[in-house]
């Protein structure tokens, strides 16, 4: 049977992509720190939701996870394993100048330390037990650019990308067959965009954009985005090993 890993599936795209992976007939462990009940739609796809509650922000929690899902893991007949790095938050937004170390500590154990280990630890399993395995980053078009107010968000992003990079050259140079890539889901309608349009201009001065994007109806639905990443993800022998893919390139 295929199963899945999906972090921050309590909302927006991770709870999308929770709902087609079940629906397209794979078992789904959701981490978040909100409970979610997707057991419901399991149920009716005759497959598995399990729920974990965590905060991927704090290395502890990270840790105790990941052992509690690898345990798991261990007692499946996995006939293939997805891992969906969702889980992510734009704070700090404020000149760098003003960041704190705390802030930064908990932006980067979120938006890339968790992602990294959850990785790392799911090809552990994979190469162990034979199991193939596809991991993918969701990135964000800050990776590429720098945006002011958003220097944690654009540098913890584009070490994301790098991290997808160089594991998916280890992956082919070691000849696993397993893959990993980035996903770059556009501008949606989430909570984390109106976290965005509340910004300061002082601390955040492309605030003004955002707000235009929802005024222009120009937010993409998180179902419509996440149907294209299932869609990429369980096209297991097309996927592009170390690709940064784009919503806009299926739009």
């Amino acid at each position: 049977m295929k199963y899945a890993i999906v972090t921050g599936v309590s909302k927006g795209l991770g709870m999308s992509v929770a709902t087609f992976l079940l629906e397209s007939g794979i078992n789904v462990y959701g981490l978040s720190r909100t409970k979610t009940e997707l057991t419901e739609v399991a149920k009716e796809n005759n497959v598995h939701y399990a729920h974990f509650s965590c905060d991927l922000g704090k290395l502890t929690n990270t840790k105790e996870v990941i052992t509690s899902i690898k345990e798991d893991l261990n007692t499946k007949k996995i006939s293939q394993l997805y891992v969906i790095n969702n889980a992510a938050v734009v704070k700090p937004i404020k000149k760098s100048t003003d960041t704190t170390g705390d802030e930064l500590s908990y932006h980067y154990q979120l938006n890339v330390i968790s992602p990294m280990m959850l990785v790392n630890e799911c090809l552990h399993v994979s190469n162990e037990k034979r199991i193939p395995f596809i991991g993918v980053n969701i990135t964000s078009g800050a990776a590429n650019r720098p945006v002011y107010g958003w220097s944690a968000y654009c540098s913890s992003k584009a070490s994301l990308n790098m991290y997808t990079k160089a594991v998916a050259l280890e992956q082919e140079e070691l000849k696993t067959h397993n893959k990993i890539i980035a996903f770059n889901p556009g501008v949606m309608n989430t909570d984390m965009q109106a976290e965005i349009r509340a910004s300061d201009y002082h601390e955040f001065i492309d605030v003004d954009t955002f707000k235009h994007y929802k005024k222009q109806n120009l937010l993409s639905d998180t179902e419509a985005v996440a149907g294209v990443l299932v869609d990429i993800l369980t096209d297991e022998v097309n996927v592009k090993n170390g690709k940064i893919y784009d919503v806009k390139d299926y739009f």
